[in-house]
């Protein structure tokens, strides 16, 4: 049974990244410091060497830390389910990306299941997702804001309610300034911090079941 190995590979992994987002968020305002009186071009030759980095890969985080929580929940509670369903088990995890509503019936059957999905659901949520630009999706799907310094979306498409395009409109998007991210980014480790203290709980109940059916 690949419970214990997937176990120990999949709450290494996870922590490691909710330790670089903490220590990302850190960084984030050690940057702020050192570029609060730089001038325009000291800021853009800062963030193209360093911040800008920096920054991409911390905004992508908790969406990722999202995602491997739930294929963790997804994997082991199917395991764990091996040996609560006996006979009745079948074999039938998807094989596509899991997402929280593809381990529902997985994860169901644990009385500690329903805290954690609702824990794991908060992180990379809709106010992170509005607040941050929804900066995850445009980065890889368009154009996102900027980080620290410059402007973006300069031409933006007006859509009236019946999906009709009526107008484009002219302006830009001000960047996202380096104590806003982390502001935003300190939510998100909260929330993480609260979401693996609920998967250790699950995990537990689990282990638990495990061991004394063993």
């Amino acid at each position: 049974m690949p419970y214990a190995e997937m176990l120990q590979e999949h709450a290494q992994e996870i922590s490691n990244l909710i330790n670089d987002l903490t220590n990302n968020v850190l960084r984030l305002r050690a940057w702020h410091g050192v570029t609060r009186d730089m001038n325009n071009q000291e800021k853009m030759n800062a963030n193209h060497e360093f911040i800008k980095a920096l920054g991409t890969v911390s905004l992508g985080q908790p969406y990722a830390i999202k995602s491997r929580f739930a294929y963790s929940v997804g994997h082991l509670s199917h395991q764990a389910n091996r040996l609560k369903d006996g006979s009745d088990w079948v074999d039938d995890l998807p094989e596509s990306n899991l997402y929280l509503n593809d381990i529902e019936p997985y994860g169901k059957p644990w009385k500690k299941y329903r805290k954690a999905k609702l824990k794991i659901e908060g992180i990379a949520g809709s106010v992170f997702k509005r607040e941050s630009d929804d900066f995850r999706n445009t980065y890889n799907h368009g154009f996102s804001v900027q980080v620290l310094i410059g402007q973006s979306g300069t031409v933006k498409r007006n859509v009236e309610i019946d999906g009709r395009i009526y107008e484009y409109a002219y302006g830009g998007s001000e960047p996202l300034g380096l104590p806003r991210i982390a502001d935003l980014l300190q939510g998100e480790c909260k929330k993480c911090y609260d979401a693996f203290e609920a998967y250790q709980a699950l995990v537990c109940e689990q282990i638990e079941w495990i061991t004394k059916t063993s």
